[in-house]
Order: C-alpha cells, then structure tokens, then sequence
C-alpha cells in the first residue's frame, strides 16, 4: 500500500481557498459549514484513522448546487471531495489536500420507481436500506447489499458488491444511467432506462467505481427485482478452511443458484459468537448461505448444497426461513467487522479485500492465513467466496509505527498474492490511497491510460486528487 504522505499534491492557495470559503457561506448560509467538529466528522471513512481534513462541508440540495460548487472550486482550483456516510475503507474521503467536501445526504429522495420495468431512479444520497423500505410495497427490492448502510452514490463511486453479488451481480452491473457533474461545473446524464445500448462510449460504467476522481455523482439509474417467493438462510460448520472453501468451488461448478455464500474462519467466528451473541455454534470454519426462488427450487439447492457439504467435512447444517431467524444470521454477519474491533481492545483495525478466480481461492485464504500467523498477528477472515471475494480485519497499534508497518505489509502481501493469482488487489473495497502501489502492480502500463482519462475529464486535477490512480 503506498504511503498516504506520497500522494499528496500542493494545497491551492490560501487565499483562494479562504475566498471560496467566504462565497460559498454567503451562498448556502447553515449549509456551509466550517465548525471543526464537522469537518473533523468528513476527514475519514472506516479502516484506517488517517485523516484529511476539508475547509468547508457544504450540503447541496440540487444537481444545480452541486454543480455551482464545483463550478466555484473549478475557478479557484480548489480540490472537491464527495461524501456520503463515510463507510468507505480505503481512505476515498480523506481531503488530503483540503478543500471542498460536498456532503450528499440531503439529496435523499427516491424520485421515480417504475415497477413495471424494474428499475428506479434515485438521489445520490438514499441510503440502501431506505430505499428497499420504500420499495416493499411494490413486491421489488434493490439487493446490492455491502453490509454497511451506504449511500447509494457512495456504492456507485466505489463499485460496491456485498453478499448478494454471487447472484445478482454488482454496482457496475446494476446501474443503468447516472447524472454526474464533471469538474467544470456542467451536469451530464449517462445511460438511460434501457437494458442494453450500443451508443456511444459507455460513460456510466466509467464513473461507477471512479471513487470521486472524475465527477460528482448526484442521480442514479437503478435495476431492481422481484422479491423471490422464498427464501431461505442455511448455516453449515467445518473442521477445516480447506472444506469449507472446497464446497464452495464444488457449488459453482455445479450451478446451483444460490443468492449468498458467506465464509467465516474460526477467528471470525469466535468473534462474531461474542459479539452477537450466537448460540449453539462451535468456533469452526463457517458458511452461511441463502436461496431465492420458490418453495420448491429453494427445497432442492440447499438439499444439494447439503450433499456437497458432507462431502468435504460439513456438519450441523441447519436451515433458517423464518425472517427474524434468518435476520439474526446476516445480522451478525454483517457485524463481522466491529465483532472484529471488539477482539482487539485498545487498537485500531483496517479491512483490505482481495478477489481471485475461485479455483485459487482455497490457495489463496490458506497462504493468507499462513502469512498472518507468521508474522504474528491474528487477522480474521471473512468472504464473499461465492465469486472468490474475501476480506482480512487486521488489528494494529496505532501509536506504533513498527506495528503498523507490519500490519501494512501483510495486506500489501495479500494484494500481491491475488494478483499473482490472476486475480485483483481488491473486490469491491476500491483503490483509495493505499492501493495506489497495488493498482500498478496489477495494470502496469495501462495504469497510463487511466491517467490519460483523468487529465483529460480533470484537467486541473480537483476531483479527490490523490486517489484512486496515482498521479
């Protein structure tokens, strides 16, 4: 991971970024706010404490203020940061310029569902939750679920994925159209309500997972789907990692369609009992599952992936259909990483993701967790393994640089492993600053186009500079 302080450019002028300050205040009043508290509470995501802090938040309300904003700081070349919740992992919101942080959570309204077509179109700041609470009496639901309670354009910036992607795919592959102000202040739209198009270059899957570095996103174009018939949630124990992983591979290859295959190691798994409070289940290797269709189909694939489960040393496997059962599982799943938090007490913890063609996988997280244990540290594993996605919480001491270059190292190692693998130094958590490093090692000379891309949509390099592609 590349050192936060290399990424640094120059600061624009203070004088500038004064005036700016001064104008945008007369502009918005209350909703330009530089009180330190807030934009203390704008200087970082989740994982590591590094922080950036802006000059200013502004909470805009219109693509026409959005615009505005970027307009102004366009003139005095003053950095502009996108912000949602801050649930980002890679330092994506960090201002490590300073600048303008454009927080977008007041753009919070879902403006158009169309049932019969199954898609809607939203503010960038829904969060996901909201939105599928608006959509339940519609019989649709939005099912990019990352765990955490992100904005919708948040998920989009980062190309988030989550537990249901094994089935339903990712942000790239569900967003249809976008409304983006680029870094000259103009309001663009992308994409559209159709399924498929062949005009033009395709723009919107350029500023899905661009992490804020070409445009602010402030509208998007959403695909959503049918609640399934049934659905039902199977949890399932092994004596060993290499099982556990095995049957995944073996249920990818056979096809059955199932919605969710999350993976817990054994150090995981103890935290999350603790944590969530989890009766009846030993401190093993653990797969929850889940399967959407009707009664019968789903009936028949968690039969099936009973079988390959036995097969590779799985036992207690125990189905879920009620919704507040099945509720409790992915709940303590989706605490999995402050179950994490809550082993270490008095250090810090960061996430890093690695994703790999699900043959590797089973190489993969055992040569991770080898790795871990040799370099001392106890760094649970959690996965989306269902498409070969998987995740390390590392605990580090904050106040040692010595411990946090060792924690450092073993992600850098992990990112290199999967690319060696012919896999990505990341799934869905993105590039951010500490990826920087990662991403060339994984595109070598085209890492030059991209750079390319963003001169020429950013020529003054405003747009969260510093991040995703180093300059």
């Amino acid at each position: 991971m590349a050192d936060h302080v290399t990424v640094r450019r120059a600061r624009a002028d203070a004088k500038d970024v004064a005036d700016l300050v001064t104008r945008l205040a007369a502009d918005y009043g209350e909703r330009a706010v530089t009180s330190r508290a807030v934009r203390d509470g704008h200087s970082h995501g989740e994982g590591f404490a590094d922080s950036g802090l802006p000059d200013v938040v502004v909470f805009p309300e219109t693509n026409e203020e959005v615009a505005a904003i970027v307009g102004l700081a366009s003139a005095a070349r003053v950095p502009v940061i996108a912000f949602g919740v801050g649930t980002s992992i890679e330092g994506q919101v960090a201002a490590i310029n300073g600048g303008v942080c454009i927080d977008l959570t007041r753009m919070s309204r879902v403006l158009e569902v169309n049932a019969a077509d199954l898609d809607c179109r939203v503010q960038a700041g829904v969060l996901r939750e909201q939105l599928n609470a608006e959509l339940r009496d519609t019989g649709l639901f939005f099912p990019i679920d990352p765990g955490a309670n992100a904005t919708i354009g948040g998920m989009a910036s980062t190309r988030a994925s989550g537990t249901n992607a094994v089935r339903y795919g990712t942000m790239r592959e569900n967003v249809l159209g976008l409304t983006v102000v680029t870094p000259d202040g103009r309001i663009v739209r992308t994409g559209g309500r159709a399924r498929k198009s062949s005009a033009g270059y395709d723009l919107t899957r350029l500023f899905v997972g661009a992490e804020g570095t070409l445009g602010v996103i402030t509208e998007i174009q959403l695909r959503l789907y049918g609640m399934p018939e049934s659905i039902c949630a199977a949890v399932c124990q092994f004596g060993t990692l290499e099982g556990a992983v095995q049957t995944v591979i073996s249920a990818m290859q056979q096809a059955i369609p199932v919605a969710r295959i999350e993976l817990l190691d054994d150090v995981q798994m103890d935290a999350c009992i603790r944590y969530s409070q989890l009766e009846g289940y030993a401190v093993k290797p653990t797969l929850f599952f889940e399967f959407h269709g009707s009664e019968s189909a789903v009936a028949e694939q968690s039969g099936a992936l009973q079988a390959i489960a036995a097969e590779f040393g799985g036992s207690a496997f125990e189905r879920a259909t009620r919704p507040e059962e099945r509720n409790r599982l992915w709940k303590a799943r989706h605490a999995a990483y402050y179950a994490a938090k809550a082993m270490f007490p008095g250090k810090d913890v960061f996430a890093t993701d690695a994703c790999v063609p699900i043959s590797r996988l089973a190489d993969c997280l055992l040569e991770t967790k080898a790795d871990a244990d040799a370099t001392g540290l106890v760094a649970p594993i959690v996965g989306h393994v269902g498409d070969g996605n998987f995740h390390l919480c590392v605990p580090y001491d904050a106040r040692d640089p010595a411990d946090r270059a060792k924690a450092e190292g073993l992600a850098r190692r992990i990112s290199l492993r999967a690319i060696a693998m012919g896999g990505t130094c990341t799934g869905e958590h993105g590039i951010g600053i500490h990826k920087l490093d990662a991403l060339v090692a994984e595109h070598g000379e085209a890492v030059d186009l991209m750079r390319t891309i963003k001169r020429a949509l950013d020529p003054h390099n405003i747009m969260n500079p510093g991040k995703t592609v180093p300059q």
